[in-house]
């Protein structure tokens, strides 16, 4: 068996498992691949006009393959993915990530009301896509409702940055440079996020896995200061100067609770309701062979 591969989520839990030596503690032979929230140039287009080269969101990488035995994604795209065979769900822990629409200071936007036919900057078949739609749904009629897609969570980030959209989604570190710029949360979409297996790892290099992670999880809660620096690590250089850690919060939060067939039932029913994939796009694999 090669190395246990692991895909960082812009949160801290990995990188506090890898310093305080957790996953060695383990037993865990592991690796770091690249992330897959790279930064590109800000670009945006409406769900009418995008073009087939941007119908490319995280439920896109697990099809195609990513190249990690475990990563995160939103629990949407992780249960729609593994229905249709594109991995499986671990299925004894989910993480909670804060998450919010922002719009820049000087927006005449102040409430979620306000974001009635406003355009708002979402990833496409991603988290900020489905958590940003479940949000907006309370407090708008659909057709109010104003999507528009672009790549990564830092390329939203850029994009809000330079003005180049009026609102946009975007979570955990991207949320708090934000915050820190001066940028306003008119709505919270706070989600959950499922973790992936995308290989035939081992039951038991994935339970080292996750008890490590539960450690850095405990870690953090107890001594945030000590850990919140690592997002750096996650934060394109460029940025570095617009973000101060210590202003910000833990991020992400693991749950180690069971991602329970209703929950996995009602969430799929509810992407399958509005017609969020298309016939190709799902599959029929049951609870107990889409979970590990």
């Amino acid at each position: 068996m090669g190395k246990f591969r692991i895909s960082p989520h812009m949160r801290l839990q990995e990188w506090v498992a890898d310093a305080e030596g957790f996953f060695t503690a383990e037993g865990l032979d592991y690796e770091f691949t690249p992330t897959l929230h790279m930064i590109g140039a800000p670009s945006v287009s409406s769900s009418e006009t995008l073009p087939a080269e941007w119908r490319r969101g995280a439920f896109e990488t697990f099809v195609q393959g990513r190249p990690c035995d475990i990563s995160s994604a939103c629990h949407w795209v992780t249960n729609v993915a593994a229905v249709g065979g594109n991995g499986r769900m671990w299925g004894q822990a989910y993480s909670v990530c804060p998450s919010a629409v922002f719009v820049p200071p000087e927006s005449s936007v102040r409430r979620p009301e306000d974001l009635a036919n406003v355009e708002v900057t979402v990833g496409y078949h991603s988290g900020s896509h489905f958590s940003t739609l479940q949000a907006l749904e309370a407090v708008l009629p659909a057709d109010q409702i104003k999507l528009r897609f672009t790549g990564p969570p830092f390329e939203r980030m850029a994009a809000l940055l330079e003005r180049k959209v009026p609102a946009a989604a975007t979570f955990g570190l991207a949320y708090y440079l934000l915050e820190q710029q001066g940028f306003r949360k008119v709505l919270d979409t706070t989600f959950m996020m499922g973790f992936q297996v995308t290989s035939d790892a081992s039951q038991e290099d994935l339970e080292r896995y996750f008890r490590a992670l539960g450690r850095a999880q405990q870690e953090i809660d107890l001594t945030p200061e000590r850990y919140k620096h690592y997002f750096l690590r996650e934060l394109p250089e460029q940025y570095h100067a617009l973000f101060d850690p210590r202003l910000a919060g833990t991020g992400e939060r693991i749950v180690f609770q069971p991602y329970t067939q209703e929950i996995f039932e009602r969430t799929y029913r509810w992407v399958i309701e509005r017609g969020l994939f298309g016939p190709d796009e799902v599959g029929s694999a049951s609870y107990a062979e889409a979970i590990v």
